[in-house]
């Protein structure tokens, strides 16, 4: 497998650094990390700048990856504009769109994508949109920077994003508080601390590798727990009640993409 072309990463903060890992064990031809406060991420072939100015003379990125979050973005992205001359750029942050990217770099090739944390160990789902201009090429040089830390699927809208980002974006937050209030509820229940952390972590874990490992919907799966009269379905009638988490989610994610597209400026 060839190693992937020079790189410039814009924003070394845990997603971008997780990403940048994950290009490493790939295979990464020299590249360049743009953030003042990621000198940690230098490597053999990595050079860690503190801004755009200091980016080494003559160096051309094949890829340009903006990682900052949005509100930083105006005052940042547009300095780029002569990397990304030539480039893909990659887009990873939250809100702004394909076209308001293009307004500060100019014409340029960009892929808006969207990431999650799981990332960290490679197993990541990112969905993607190419905007116009992005070449079959430059589209495949994006998988393959996003298939270094997980799962792809690309999408044909770009409004989709934004639910993306709710969904599987924020996703990981959503079951990290489940993990949180199981582990609270155990604990109140007269569990010792110490093991209603390790029954909520293994519980949560345990349960998404078996969905992983099954064919079945989530929702059989479900119903495979829960015995008719049992006190599984005494907790869930407290769930699934009209005012519980059916409709809490839905309200969940629709905020989330609502500021999602807030965010787009």
């Amino acid at each position: 497998m060839e190693p992937l072309p020079p790189l410039l990463l814009l924003g070394g903060g845990k997603m971008g650094g997780a990403m940048l890992a994950g290009w490493r064990e790939r295979g990464l031809a020299p590249s360049v990390v743009v953030d003042p406060a990621a000198a940690g991420l230098a490597a053999p072939g990595v050079v860690v700048v503190p801004d755009v100015a200091a980016v080494p003379a003559g160096f051309r990125p094949a890829a340009v990856v903006l990682a900052v979050k949005p509100q930083q973005a105006a005052g940042v992205v547009p300095g780029l504009a002569r990397l990304a001359s030539g480039a893909v750029v990659l887009s990873i942050m939250a809100g702004p769109t394909v076209a308001r990217i293009g307004g500060w770099l100019g014409d340029a090739a960009i892929v808006r994508a969207m990431p999650n944390t799981p990332a960290a160990i490679r197993q990541g789902i990112t969905v993607a949109f190419a905007g116009p201009g992005v070449d079959a090429a430059q589209r495949a040089l994006c998988d393959a920077l996003l298939a270094s830390i997980g799962e792809v699927a690309w999408v044909d809208d770009e409004g989709l994003i934004d639910a993306v980002t709710a969904v599987s974006g924020g996703g990981p937050a959503y079951v990290f508080l489940l993990a949180e209030l199981l582990e609270r509820a155990a604990a109140e229940q007269g569990i010792p601390p110490d093991l209603a952390r390790r029954m909520a972590r293994a519980t949560v874990t345990g349960s998404g590798a078996l969905l992983a490992a099954s064919n079945q919907d989530a929702s059989a799966l479900r119903v495979a727990v829960t015995s008719p009269g049992g006190t599984t379905e005494r907790a869930l009638a407290v769930l699934m009640a009209d005012d519980a988490w059916p409709a809490l989610v839905s309200r969940a994610v629709d905020a989330a993409t609502k500021r999602s597209r807030e965010l787009a400026g």
